[in-house]
């Protein structure tokens, strides 16, 4: 069976329910959790126990971890490589997908692109040069389609897709200045960053927070994402500027205090050992980080609050726990009642306080779903108001042959995502230097 994940955080968190409610159930006789009857756990204990058994066995089960040859991309293969032996997921290997080798000698774009991906490779973190490595080039298109795929498979294969491809020419495209300037109407709001994982959506969300403060803004930049790279993204302090951080382990502890102060004075010593036992089921962090999204999501009354927010699988969580909040709200009290209360997803909602940017990259995949995240927030009533899309080659001036073989498909996903979003597209250009600090940052707002 080869399983295709979810990107790492909630492949993480997946990975690691077995063993919590393994922990949860052992020796638990009494409580029930927020999951349902813990009759019923019990009922899946014996198999929660052979799921942890056959993760752990490493006859039974590899896992590989595939990143592009980019510095941000390896050190999270490198993360995700030590999280998984702490579960016990010790028998990996690595892909190394896309790695470029310039085959025009004077283009600058090609031979910034080959010197990038050689130096990320070799400062490639330690954990990942323990594991057994397959190295995949860039083909000339996306590796979608049968003969795309079987292509892979062939190290001396160099597919071209039928389509007729010609060398197009530059292209005129909005910039992300020209995205903050539309922001900076406003007086305040919040501004979600949504995408999938790899995307680059920290970048996006860095650059939109200090754009608004050089407007005369004052922006809390905050992040949902596990991997929380706002501060070494930034690389430095600016003035109207704050950080924060959505820590499920931290807020959990913090929920979990606060619960416990709340109920124990009025409770015998086993009702409180049965209370916090109860509290240490996983989808308690569930719980504590919708009530610090809901803290972040009403911050956005009073200023700009820009969050980065974690990949699509994660942030369509919270999205749920919103919609499932809302409607209990709305059940428990009469209509009068009800029409006073302002609940997380109308803010959502509400296009003059939220404003969503869709994040992806000019390629099949991404675009596809960013396509269906959007479908996914129109179906919650939450209209996104532009998409970015990151490291565009079309928006370069590259003449290396596979390179521009690329071009034509990605010009049909750029025509793609203009059919589809309905919005404004913005497009930052593929920069030969990593889009960290202050002074890069400011270059990509004016798509330099």
């Amino acid at each position: 069976m080869v399983f295709d994940t979810a990107p790492t955080g909630h492949t993480l968190r997946l990975l690691s329910l077995p063993k919590a409610w393994s922990g949860f159930l052992e020796g638990n006789d009494r409580g029930a959790s927020c999951l349902g009857p813990h009759s019923g756990l019990k009922m899946q204990e014996e198999l929660f126990n052979q799921a942890l058994a056959a993760l752990n066995d490493a006859s039974m089960t590899t896992v590989v971890l595939v990143a592009r040859p980019e510095t941000g991309a390896l050190e999270e293969a490198a993360r995700t490589s030590f999280e998984l032996r702490d579960l016990g997921l010790v028998n990996q290997r690595l892909v190394v997908n896309a790695v470029f080798q310039a085959g025009h000698s004077n283009d600058r774009i090609g031979d910034a692109f080959d010197t990038l991906g050689k130096k990320a490779l070799a400062a490639m973190p330690e954990p990942l040069r323990q594991l057994p490595t397959d190295y995949v080039p860039l083909r000339a298109v996306d590796s979608v389609g049968l003969p795309a795929l079987r292509a892979l498979l062939d190290p001396e294969s160099t597919y071209v897709s039928d389509t007729p491809r010609g060398v197009p020419t530059h292209f005129a495209y909005h910039t992300m200045s020209e995205l903050v300037k539309e922001l900076a109407h406003a007086e305040r709001g919040l501004i979600m960053v949504m995408g999938k994982g790899g995307v680059g959506k920290t970048t996006i969300a860095s650059a939109i927070a200090l754009g608004l403060v050089r407007s005369g803004k004052s922006v809390h930049l905050s992040t949902t994402d596990p991997a929380a790279h706002l501060a070494m993204t930034l690389q430095g302090n600016v003035p109207g500027l704050t950080l924060g951080r959505i820590d499920p382990k931290v807020e959990t502890q913090k929920y979990v205090d606060k619960i416990v102060a709340a109920r124990a004075p009025q409770m015998t010593e086993d009702e409180k050992a049965l209370l916090i036992e109860d509290l240490r089921s996983p989808c308690t962090e569930e719980v504590a980080v919708f009530h610090a999204f809901s803290h972040v999501v009403s911050q956005a009354g009073s200023s700009f609050v820009v969050l980065d927010t974690a990949p699509t699988g994660h942030s369509l969580l919270l999205m749920d726990a919103a919609g499932a909040y809302h409607r209990q709200m709305m059940r428990s009290f009469d209509d009068k009642a009800a029409g006073r209360i302002v609940t997380p997803l109308m803010r959502l909602q509400d296009a003059s306080y939220t404003r969503i940017i869709l994040v992806t990259l000019p390629e099949t995949t991404p675009v596809s779903q960013a396509a269906a995240l959007q479908e996914d927030l129109r179906r919650a009533d939450i209209e996104p108001f532009a998409w970015v899309v990151n490291r565009s080659l079309l928006a370069t001036d590259t003449q290396d042959p596979v390179l521009l073989a690329r071009l034509n498909s990605e010009r049909e996903q750029m025509e793609r995502v203009s059919r589809i979003s309905e919005h404004q597209v913005y497009v930052v250009p593929w920069r030969a230097d990593r889009p960290v600090g202050i002074t890069a940052l400011e270059k990509l707002l004016e798509g330099d």
